[in-house]
């Protein structure tokens, strides 16, 4: 039982390399100035990562149950390290949108749920909660990725830190893999409570699940919260700059003070849905969508303080849904089939990242400013209360 304190360590190492896709506005205009395209273009490598990494989710999912989460978790490094230093010989922005959107994506996919399987069977009594410190990984990673891919940008230009991104990433991801395991029967004390709650939680397999009203319920909760998160992320960067009028170098800083709240959001949120539910977790994390994407219409140049706010709070709900979506596919469908059912509810993840970039990078062609996004993501705070309202019972 102490033992299994290392694991949470372990998996957020991990997904601290997986996470650097939430420094992708950091590349972004040295991609445009490289290659002579606009937002729209270099927007797509973002969204075809975030959808090659929900659309690798489901198989993941079969894959840790069947080699166990150290060899899975191996294999998905490879494939993610393979597809960083590959995006590095690049000619053009379709050929990253290859390497690094597609084949990254979906090393990140099969990466991503094998330490939240680990945490999540080693703390049946705080699922929440360890899975939410695990996550923090990858909420924080722009912390730290941020400002080392802006100076390696700055200093061998975009392309050569593509290359050497994924070399580090495949040292440090295979170490960290290779003291992952779940535990062995009798290793786990369970308490009463917790095994009657599991006795009597319905076990479905993911077949099962897909079929339920609370299923697609969840699914659309969980894309409406990405989606405002995941719109927010990747244009950071540009909105300081164009809106703002921040520099370069304080616009990265602001992406890694972001990142910060975007890991403190999932120990958060899992701590509020193991102490009150998924539904009243959903229903404050809309609530903080619609304030925040209020505030962005009121930016101008210099609204430093209402910029770091507003974005604070939508990097913030990102790493909540994040926390909030794992813990109700357990709670509501049950921990036998975790793994694999999870996968599925996180495509989601993935509608909201091709959703979430299509309409930014539109809006941004179409009418000249990215605050028309915020128009949205206001409305859909509004439809997510009415979901997750009529979807989650009240714990």
């Amino acid at each position: 039982m102490k033992s299994r304190a290392i694991y949470p360590p372990l998996g957020m190492t991990i997904l601290l390399c997986l996470g650097t896709i939430y420094s992708w506005s950091v590349f972004k205009k040295p991609l445009e100035a490289l290659f002579n395209v606009g937002a729209t273009e270099s927007g797509m490598p973002f969204m075809i990562f975030l959808a090659s990494f929900a659309l690798a989710m489901p198989f993941a999912g079969f894959l840790i149950e069947k080699l166990g989460p150290r060899t899975t978790t191996i294999i998905g490094g490879v494939i993610v390290s393979a597809g960083w230093i590959i995006a590095g010989f690049a000619q053009s922005m379709s050929f990253i949108s290859l390497a690094y959107g597609i084949i990254a994506g979906a090393g990140v996919g099969i990466c991503y749920g094998a330490p939240l399987a680990v945490s999540a069977k080693w703390f049946p009594d705080k699922k929440g909660l360890a899975l939410g410190i695990t996550l923090v990984g990858f909420g924080l990673s722009a912390f730290i990725t941020a400002p080392v891919a802006r100076y390696l940008i700055a200093t061998y230009g975009p392309l050569e830190a593509f290359k050497i991104l994924g070399a580090s990433f495949l040292v440090i991801i295979t170490i960290c893999a290779f003291f992952l395991r779940f535990p062995k029967e009798g290793e786990i004390q369970v308490t009463p409570a917790q095994a009657a709650a599991d006795a009597a939680a319905t076990q479905m397999t993911a077949g099962q699940m897909v079929k339920t009203p609370k299923f697609l319920g969840l699914w659309l909760c969980y894309t409406i919260g990405t989606l405002a998160g995941l719109m927010a992320i990747g244009i950071t960067s540009p909105v300081g700059q164009d809106v703002i009028k921040l520099d370069a170098k304080t616009a990265a800083f602001m992406i890694s003070l972001f990142a910060i709240f975007n890991g403190a959001g999932r120990p958060l949120f899992g701590y509020l849905t193991d102490k009150f539910g998924p539904k009243m977790s959903a229903i404050i994390s809309y609530v903080l969508i619609i304030v925040a994407s209020g505030l962005t219409l009121l930016f101008s140049e210099g609204s430093v303080v209402l910029y770091i706010i507003s974005f604070a709070t939508l990097w913030m709900i990102l790493g909540g849904w994040l926390a909030i979506a794992p813990a109700a596919t357990s709670s509501s469908f049950g921990a036998k089939n975790y793994a694999q059912n999870y996968g599925f509810v996180f495509t989601a993840y993935g509608a909201g990242a091709i959703l979430g970039s299509l309409v930014s990078g539109f809006l941004k062609d179409t009418f000249g400013s990215y605050l028309y996004t915020f128009y949205l993501t206001a409305a859909l705070g509004v439809l997510g209360i009415v979901i997750a309202s009529a979807t989650f019972k009240q714990k």
